[in-house]
């Protein structure tokens, strides 16, 4: 039998089924973080998602045999062609089985659809905005995911180069090992920072306190921080309004370090919260009736994981190069001695970026994970 593409209405029911294909497809991997499947179908609905102001969007579903057999979601960015002149459509969401037919047919629909809204070049896997998952990983299959990360089987990229597609954007990331103290190195180059520019670290005990100090700061830093980066939209003041309500009540506060000025204007950030990865397997994309214990714990336990995820680090444009991830990591590894995290997940980093891969030399650290962006003309 051939192949049927059908067109998944953007729906909170529909949604869920797209969304269970990509967690069904990888049961028994050991390597697999599946998504909250409440997360991704929020994230696809345009009634739940502020991106769909600047955004267009389709989903499509492969079946072999009447059976589920791949899943795409093809994304237009309006914000970011109108910032570098493409007519650039991206595809995200993405899984399938390994089957020439199942990838040639859902590929072409959402070419098709990208076509019809003017569309000339197809890039992926990316998300709406960089709020999202993004590139596919080619390096680290038999390493865990992070919640913050795709997992793809090794078949991915070379189905993707099979149809024509080539590599454009590479990220690396990295596991490090905490230290049992700050090193010397750190500890020297803080002190200078903090003489020289006056910058201090800020921590709080109240959620509260954060969010109205620092919530619209924060979003606002990391749109100056990194505006720059590869394929980057900037985030809109609804997307703000909807991050500090979705992520900042979630955050342990105690592995949270804001940096700011003498006149406590924030400078950076670093967010770091316990690894998700075992509670979201345990969870298998669902909160209820009991998903929701084992990430409670994840997020609360004093003791047992062993590993914290870096998920984010923001440094305004003005003091990048100059040290002030030292001040992060002086704060916050006292805190990751006193939880037993022994490992540290860096989350994707851009290849070129050199800069910031420079500040894991002061960590016994390897790179384990590497993933890219892929592009073709449609």
């Amino acid at each position: 039998m051939s192949v049927e593409i059908k067109q998944i209405p953007l729906k909170r029911g529909p949604l869920r089924r797209f969304v269970k294909f990509g967690i069904d497809l990888y049961k028994g991997n050991p390597c697999h973080v599946p998504p909250l499947i409440l997360d991704d179908v929020n994230t696809l609905m345009p009634s739940k998602n502020p991106a769909f102001d600047f955004c267009q969007a389709a989903a499509f579903m492969a079946y072999r045999e009447g059976k589920p057999a791949g899943r795409i979601a093809a994304i237009i960015n309006n914000a970011v062609n109108a910032r570098t002149g493409q007519k650039e459509m991206r595809f995200g969401f993405v899984d399938f089985i390994d089957d020439n037919e199942v990838v040639d047919a859902l590929f072409a629909a959402a070419a098709d659809w990208g076509r019809t809204h003017g569309m000339t070049t197809m890039l992926g896997p990316m998300g709406f905005t960089d709020m999202d998952h993004e590139g596919m990983l080619v390096e680290g299959f038999d390493e865990m995911g992070t919640m913050a990360t795709i997992y793809n089987h090794p078949y991915y990229p070379r189905q993707l180069e099979r149809i024509g597609f080539r590599p454009e954007a590479e990220w690396l990331e990295f596991r490090m090992e905490v230290p049992a103290e700050v090193p010397e190195k750190m500890k020297r180059i803080a002190a200078l920072v903090k003489a020289k520019y006056g910058l201090q670290c800020i921590t709080f005990t109240s959620r509260k306190a954060l969010k109205e100090e620092f919530g619209q700061p924060l979003f606002e830093l990391i749109n100056r921080a990194y505006d720059k980066l590869y394929g980057y939209s900037p985030l809109t003041q609804r997307q703000i309004d909807y991050y500090i309500g979705m992520y900042l009540g979630l955050i342990r506060l105690d592995t949270v370090c804001v940096i700011a000025d003498k006149d406590r204007k924030i400078q950076g950030i670093g967010i770091s919260i316990p690894s998700f990865s075992k509670a979201l397997r345990k969870a298998r994309g669902r909160l209820f009736p009991f998903g929701w214990i084992p990430l409670l714990k994840a997020l609360t336990a004093k003791k047992g994981n062993d590993v914290v995820d870096l998920l984010l680090v923001a440094v305004a444009p003005e003091y990048q190069n100059k040290g002030v991830n030292a001040l992060l990591f002086e704060q916050l590894i006292p805190v990751y001695n006193r939880y037993g995290y022994k490992w540290a997940e860096s989350n994707p980093e851009l290849a070129s970026n050199a800069n910031v891969q420079a500040q894991w030399q002061y960590f016994n650290h390897r790179q384990h994970r590497r993933r890219q962006a892929f592009r073709r003309d449609i």
